[in-house]
Parts: structure tokens; C-alpha cells; sequence
């Protein structure tokens, strides 16, 4: 520390500089502490002992020397010491520019550049969970799969875990799972979210997030009015994005396993909707429903397939498409 201290008063002769680490007398580091506090130094050059307890909001600018070597709450509670008042602040994040990083560390400087809006600590607490693992809960492991397959999923893998734990101490057979695998939709559509629309990239990536994880029959519906409010009208692309939202959620609901464009007889486009064990597509559609469905054009039902003809339909297979789904849902969609 000693070393850099003279090293930025050979670059910087005319500031004035202070050193503050732990193994200074406790009263030598106060005076320290309170001389840059009281502005009469300019630079303080010192180790993670300023990681929390220092509030100096005249502060704006932190430098952190090797910070691939700093874990991930680290960094964040280090960058957190300035902007703190009303000036704004920098965090330059610096590390040896012939050292190769690895990936790890690669993972928490991108998760710290990109954590820059409000309350983001609880999202760099998730980040640090799946780059470090979660661990071996009932166990003494202390790193884990969790990065492989995304916290939630682990979360409910663990939860099918314990259950099946449960119920085989008392003698009784693991009750199913209750981890659904996702609906595949893959229609003929352009269907994504513009760079010219949204410019960042972190901010599409949390709405895509957003849109794959929809289970309202209104989320299509919210997510328009939040692209319209914070963006302007949505381009077609956006809009399809949302047509794909309505479209998975009610599949869901309708036990379809997978809606996706195939190739019929002659070459023909189709749209195949198949449903996932224990769904029919006979059962689930009332009468009235079903016979509104075979008078649309291009509309076949079986029991577990349900198909319609892309060329038949026309312009209106996405009409059908939604009125088969919610016909299956057997629920209402908002208008």
C-alpha cells in the first residue's frame, strides 16, 4: 500500500494523499479517517477496510486496484462507499492487463458492470448464488449446480427432492413432480424486441426474462401498456413477442405440450398443437366449441393433435390459433 501511495504521488505531486489500513494504531486510523472525511485530503489510498461503516458523501470517485481478485458482494459493497451524495460517481475496476481473468471472475465484473439501477443488491445476491453455487443443503458441500440449470428451477428441483424424501421416511410412494416442462411454441413469426426499440441490452434481456416467465392470462396485456408507456408503440416484432405470451400462457393452461409449424401433406404448412399426457383435446372442447372450431377453415381436431392449415386459414390462422387455445383453456382471455 506503501508502494502505491508513492507511486500516485509521482503521477500526483500536487495531491494530497493518506494511507489508512488495519494494522494502523486505532487512533493514528481515526485521525486518518477524519482528515479525509473533513476534505483536507484529496486521495485515500487504503485497503477493503472502507467496505462498509464509511458513509463520506462528498466522495465520487473510487478506484479498486486488482478487482478480480475481490468476490462479488465485495465489489458491490466497495462501490457502494461513493455516490452517496448529490454529485455523481465513478467506480473504475481495474485488473493486470497481461493476466488472463478467469471465468468466474469474468462473470462478477460483468454482473457489477451491469448491476448499475436502484436496489440491484438483491439481484447481485442471485448472481452470486449461480456463479458460486448453492451448495449441498442438507450437507456439508459448499458449491453446487445451481449455475447449470438457473436459480428457480433449482429451487423447485430441491423442493421435489425433500417431498420425495418425505413421503418415502413414512412408507409411501414420491408424489409426482410438480415441475412442468416449458410449452415449445414455434410459429412462423419475426418475433423480438429491436435494438432501435430498446436500446439496452441488459433491459431487453430483462424483459425477454419477463415475457418467458408469464403466467397471467392478462401478462400480454400489462407488458404492451409498459412498452407503450416507456417506449412507444411496440414495432411488429414486439407485437408478435406479445402474441407468442398470450399464446404460451393459455397452451399452458390447456395441458398443450407444443405448438409448431410443420410440413403436412404436399408440402403444406401446418400448425401442429400436441398435448401433454393425460390432455384430450376431444374431452377438453365443449360441444359449442368444437363445432365452431371444425367450421373454421384449415381445422382438423384429434385427440391428442389438434392442426390447422397455414394456406387454408389465411390471414386468420392467428385468430384460430388463440380461439383454439382458450377453447382447450376452457377459460375467458381479457379482451
Amino acid at each position: 500500500i506503501e508502494l502505491v501511495a508513492r507511486q500516485l504521488r509521482d503521477i500526483v505531486p500536487e495531491a494530497d494523499i493518506l494511507i489508512g489500513h488495519g494494522q494502523m494504531p486505532e487512533d493514528q486510523l481515526e485521525r486518518v479517517m477524519l482528515d479525509f472525511t473533513e476534505g483536507r485530503a484529496d486521495v485515500l489510498v487504503c485497503t477493503t477496510i472502507i467496505e462498509s461503516g464509511l458513509d463520506i458523501p462528498n466522495v465520487n470517485t473510487i478506484i479498486i486496484n486488482n478487482a478480480d481478485r475481490f468476490g462479488l458482494a465485495q465489489l458491490y459493497q466497495l462501490r457502494g462507499r461513493v455516490g452517496r451524495g448529490a454529485a455523481r460517481a465513478y467506480a473504475y475496476l481495474l485488473y493486470e492487463k497481461h493476466r488472463a481473468l478467469s471465468e468466474v471472475a469474468q462473470k462478477r465484473l460483468q454482473t457489477i458492470f451491469e448491476a448499475t439501477e436502484l436496489g440491484a443488491g438483491f439481484q447481485i445476491a442471485l448472481r452470486d448464488l449461480e456463479i458460486r453455487g448453492a451448495g449441498n443443503l442438507l450437507g456439508a458441500e459448499q458449491s453446487g449446480q445451481i449455475g447449470t440449470v438457473g436459480f428457480d428451477l433449482y429451487v423447485k428441483l430441491l423442493a421435489d427432492a425433500v417431498e420425495g424424501l418425505k413421503a418415502l421416511a413414512k412408507g409411501e410412494p414420491p408424489p409426482p413432480s410438480t415441475i412442468q416442462p416449458p410449452v415449445v411454441i414455434d410459429l412462423p413469426l419475426q418475433a423480438f424486441i429491436p435494438e432501435s426499440y430498446v436500446g439496452d441490452i441488459n433491459l431487453r434481456l430483462s424483459l425477454y426474462q419477463r415475457m418467458a416467465s408469464a403466467e397471467a392470462l392478462d401478462a400480454d396485456q400489462d407488458l404492451d401498456r409498459e412498452f407503450n408507456d416507456r417506449f412507444g408503440p411496440p414495432p411488429s416484432p414486439v407485437r408478435n413477442l406479445l402474441y407468442i405470451v398470450k399464446a404460451r400462457v393459455l397452451a399452458k393452461r390447456a395441458g398443450v405440450a407444443s405448438v409448431t409449424r410443420e410440413d403436412g401433406a404436399g408440402g403444406r404448412p401446418i400448425l401442429s398443437l400436441r398435448t401433454t399426457e393425460g390432455h384430450d383435446f376431444r374431452q377438453q372442447l365443449s360441444l359449442t366449441a368444437r363445432g365452431d372450431l371444425e367450421r373454421a377453415d384449415g381445422v382438423s381436431i384429434g385427440h391428442n393433435q389438434l392442426r390447422i392449415d397455414l394456406d387454408a386459414a389465411g390471414a386468420n390462422w392467428r385468430e384460430t390459433l388463440l380461439q383454439a387455445l382458450e377453447a382447450a383453456a376452457g377459460e375467458p382471455v381479457p379482451a
